[in-house]
């Protein structure tokens, strides 16, 4: 029976997360028989530490987001591999991955974080872990902690990282366009060449915040007004936002709390004709398997900041003008024939970049990664292997 080991980042929900879930379904879904366990490193490290630093990032990012901003591109852009320098927190999770690989026995590994990516890449380069190490990339860009040297092969956004990654002499691995997993049953249009017919009252599917940081709240206030639109508003675990729209009491308003069922989640895509969204990876690959066109309302800093960067060259998604009414900009991107098709060429042309335009061909590398001996996908150049690094 295969073991296949999941490392996401934190226990909050998040991207990683839920990129990890995709991949944990369709392993399943192939190998009904597999043992497919998700571990955060961070907890299992220390159960403390984890809660600090989950508390600490949602306040310094509600409180000091620019700040923040600077601390995430100087941190994560250092040019420099990082997967062979010395960090201080090193010896702290490696000690728990040694510890991990010998309890779990696992056959194959992803990593959804770049934090257990660059701590495996260390093990790999020194010997310690031989199991095949997979990067899982939850963003449409790729920064300097990912471990490059010790990866066998990289699940890639787009097909600008994989020419950044092919450029880099550090990274081995094979590099495979993928884009961001995404769970199946978030099933792809019947007809996927053919624009969505918009309805005579257009239903806008609102990310409303899962943890609070969500769209400025000017913005549902500006809803209240505008009748010509069927609003549906994700909510999350924010209950207080659900509670204040629910006590409006209008029929052209709906909220609805956190969505744990992905084919519940299919409906109110399929249901939609666009989302006002933050440009989270997952979200954003979600609506782009759906063709849905994307408006962003906000950015959080770091991440998202970085993800819109990449994503409004490409045409793919649309900032909202926050000095105009939101409606007249809705009617006036909707209601346009050539600026909607300027975005569904835009859709196409990103479809076109992936390698792996399927479930099944995903499974296909999965189960070329799990093959014994010399079928596996091999990452590691044997002058790699024989190098002297130490993991403290």
């Amino acid at each position: 029976m295969k073991k296949i080991l999941f490392f996401p980042h934190l226990q909050m929900q998040s991207g990683h997360h839920q990129a990890a879930e995709a991949l944990m379904d369709l392993v399943q879904q192939r190998y009904p028989d597999a043992e497919v366990k998700k571990i955060d490193l961070l907890s299992e490290t220390n159960k403390l530490l984890e809660k600090v630093i989950t508390t600490g990032y949602l306040q310094w990012i509600k409180l000091a987001p620019r700040l923040y901003s600077k601390t995430y591109k100087k941190l994560y852009f250092s040019q420099e591999p990082l997967d062979e320098q010395y960090i201080w927190h090193q010896p702290l999770f490696l000690h728990t991955l040694r510890r991990i690989l010998k309890e779990e026995g696992p056959d194959l590994i992803f990593c959804t974080h770049s934090l257990p990516s660059c701590m495996l890449s260390k093990l790999k380069l020194a010997g310690q872990c031989l199991v095949p190490v997979v990067n899982v990339y939850t963003d449409f860009f790729v920064h300097d902690y990912w471990g490059h040297r010790g990866i066998d092969a990289h699940f890639l956004p787009t097909f600008e990282s994989k020419e950044q990654l092919s450029k880099d002499r550090n990274v081995p691995g094979k590099l495979l366009v993928t884009g961001i997993p995404v769970n199946r049953k978030i099933s792809r249009p019947r007809n996927s060449e053919s624009p969505r017919q918009i309805h005579s009252k257009p239903v806008i599917l609102l990310a409303g915040g899962n943890s609070g940081l969500g769209c400025p709240s000017r913005m549902f206030h500006e809803l209240e007004r505008v009748d010509d639109f069927q609003f549906v508003v994700l909510c999350g675990y924010n209950h207080r936002l659900y509670r204040k729209i629910e006590s409006w009491n209008l029929p052209h308003i709906q909220p609805i709390s956190y969505v744990t069922s992905r084919e519940e989640m299919n409906d109110l895509y399929e249901a939609a004709d666009a989302l006002i969204t933050k440009p989270g990876g997952v979200t954003v690959s979600e609506a782009l398997r759906k063709r849905i066109p994307m408006f962003i309302h906000s950015a959080l800093p770091g991440q998202e900041e970085m993800n819109l960067e990449i994503l409004i060259p490409k045409g793919l998604v649309t900032r909202i003008d926050s000095s105009r009414p939101l409606a007249e900009q809705l009617r006036k991107t909707l209601t346009n024939p050539q600026h909607m098709q300027t975005w569904y060429k835009a859709m196409d042309a990103y479809a076109d970049e992936l390698m792996i335009q399927t479930d099944e061909q995903m499974m296909d590398v999965i189960e070329e990664l799990l093959s014994p001996g010399d079928e596996k996908i091999q990452g590691i150049a044997p002058a790699l292997k024989r190098r002297s690094i130490t993991a403290t």
